[in-house]
């Protein structure tokens, strides 16, 4: 394994933005679907404009359509579309950016079909019945490290600072995603955490 790579979703306000860069974060999601992390397109392009050039920005959109989709992308310059809900294996092709895929591990029929999502990155997040993510729930490890023995993902689930060495050492994954192992309280990171995330990603 190489280097983990760190994204931090859920980014609502420079503030929290410029201290995950700063901290060492890889990637930024902005989240534009309905969500108490939800943000902006203005927002989102006022946190862009102030990023470093190397730093990924991520939009996570859940069954919106292709045009609005590449739209917000165009707008907020972003560099990734992660995509979740039903429609995300179907219009990924559609759209104007690399696309990663949300998949959420209820059980092993969640990763029967892997090659349904072409060259697609996968994102593997615990399984709740109404919430496409950031529930704090932890995934199911083992079959998200059945999924990483076939292609790169990216492990997220109830990811925080006390487990997260834990999990890759079980997982293997390309990359890590946390969002509420990080805050405050939904959509205000705590800049403590950040750092104590990012530092123990870096132990590994």
């Amino acid at each position: 394994m190489g280097r983990i790579r760190v994204k931090i979703c859920g980014i609502t306000n420079i503030e929290d933005a410029k201290c995950a860069v700063s901290c060492g974060a890889d990637a930024l999601g902005f989240v534009f679907a309905e969500s108490p992390r939800e943000v902006l397109p203005t927002t989102v392009r006022d946190i862009t404009r102030e990023l470093p050039p190397m730093v990924q920005k991520i939009g996570v959109f859940v069954d919106m359509d292709t045009q609005t989709i590449n739209d917000i992308c165009e707008f907020c310059n972003l560099d990734w579309v992660q995509l979740h809900g039903s429609k995300a294996p179907k219009i990924s092709k559609e759209l104007k950016r690399p696309i990663i895929i949300g998949i959420r591990l209820k059980d092993s029929g969640s990763i029967a079909d892997l090659d349904k999502y072409g060259e697609c990155f996968l994102l593997v997040d615990s399984y709740h019945p109404q919430k496409m993510g950031g529930t704090g729930k932890v995934a199911d490890w083992n079959l998200a490290a059945k999924v990483a023995s076939v292609k790169p993902i990216i492990l997220a689930g109830g990811l925080n600072p006390e487990n997260v060495l834990e999990a890759i050492s079980k997982v293997k994954p390309y990359a890590v995603d946390v969002s509420s192992g990080v805050e405050t309280y939904p959509g205000k990171k705590d800049p403590d955490l950040i750092e104590k995330f990012l530092n123990k990603v870096k132990e590994f």
